[in-house]
């Protein structure tokens, strides 16, 4: 136990050291003082649909979530789930120690509904997978329409049509029960990036950009796999290195790589924010109280012993 601690806390200060690295660095590649005024010229209007779009993608990938959990037989309603499905937004931003939304959402569900951590485990997993197959599918997508990268269109396809392949062939093998909702599955999972995408375009005309939107929108999907990478905050400071370092290479404007980041990022810490409701009032998931983050800790680490 005393091992496990020390591991926990070096994690903590791991995700600390990236975080705030990820920050300064970028501080010393941008202007606050442009970025402020871009900010502060932009239109609200498509601010409010960028908002809007960003909340869709959430409803979709709530009920993506739930498929997944309806083919390990675990019953929720749309709506519970969605009120749980917040609950874990916040938590990836805010639950201290190491173990985020993902992880809080698997404890409860095997403590309330006392179903197999496994289990649930493994539809959190291919529902994180499913998300990244359709993230993948709409950056090969964005290639084929940009010439300058020279990459023939045949070998995008080729490469996502054989990952694609690879995916089924592995959940045909070794998970079956996951198969048989592929199709809605990952038709929401598309969607749930389809409106990111869409989110994305609504803050570039709201910052009155009339260039071609390809190019940023490749590198904003490309940046939210940095998200992936343990930090704290929901990923600050790293997906915006992220599109600093694209939007040089591609020879874009960095600035507006992370003006688009940081908006982005306000909005997901906008919608998050909803599920503090739930730590008020539990009882709308069921509970007289919520488990705490140590609770949580201890109930993983005695099933990683």
């Amino acid at each position: 136990m005393q091992n496990s601690n020390v591991w926990n806390i070096l994690k903590n200060l791991l995700k600390v050291v990236i975080t705030l690295g990820a920050i300064y660095w970028v501080s010393t590649k941008i202007s606050f003082t442009e970025l402020k005024d871009v900010l502060k010229g932009s239109n609200p209007l498509y601010l409010f649909l960028a908002f809007a779009a960003y909340c869709c993608s959430i409803l979709m990938a709530s009920s993506r979530l739930n498929s997944f959990f309806k083919a390990i037989q675990l019953k929720l309603t749309e709506r519970y789930n969605l009120r749980l499905y917040q609950l874990g937004l916040l938590y990836n931003f805010f639950l201290p120690g190491g173990i985020g939304g993902d992880g809080y959402k698997i404890f409860f569900l095997k403590k309330t509904f006392h179903i197999s951590r496994r289990q649930v485990l493994g539809a959190v997993f291919f529902d994180r997978l499913s998300g990244l197959w359709a993230l993948t599918i709409v950056a090969g997508a964005l290639v084929i329409f940009m010439p300058r990268l020279a990459i023939p269109n045949y070998i995008t396809i080729s490469v996502l049509f054989l990952g694609t392949i690879s995916y089924l062939y592995i959940l045909r093998t070794f998970f079956k029960q996951f198969l048989n909702n592929f199709i809605i599955t990952h038709f929401k999972a598309l969607a749930v990036q389809g409106f990111q995408t869409l989110s994305a375009i609504f803050i570039l005309y709201a910052l009155n950009f009339d260039g071609k939107f390809a190019p940023y929108l490749l590198i904003f999907m490309v940046s939210s796999l940095v998200a992936i990478i343990p930090s704290i905050g929901g990923g600050a400071g790293l997906r915006e290195g992220a599109m600093v370092s694209l939007a040089t290479y591609l020879q874009l404007d960095p600035h507006l790589g992370v003006i688009i980041s940081i908006i982005f990022y306000i909005i997901s810490l906008l919608v998050a924010s909803s599920g503090i409701y739930y730590i008020f009032r539990p009882q709308g998931l069921g509970a007289d109280k919520l488990p705490t983050a140590k609770e949580v800790e201890e109930e993983i680490d005695k099933d990683e012993e």
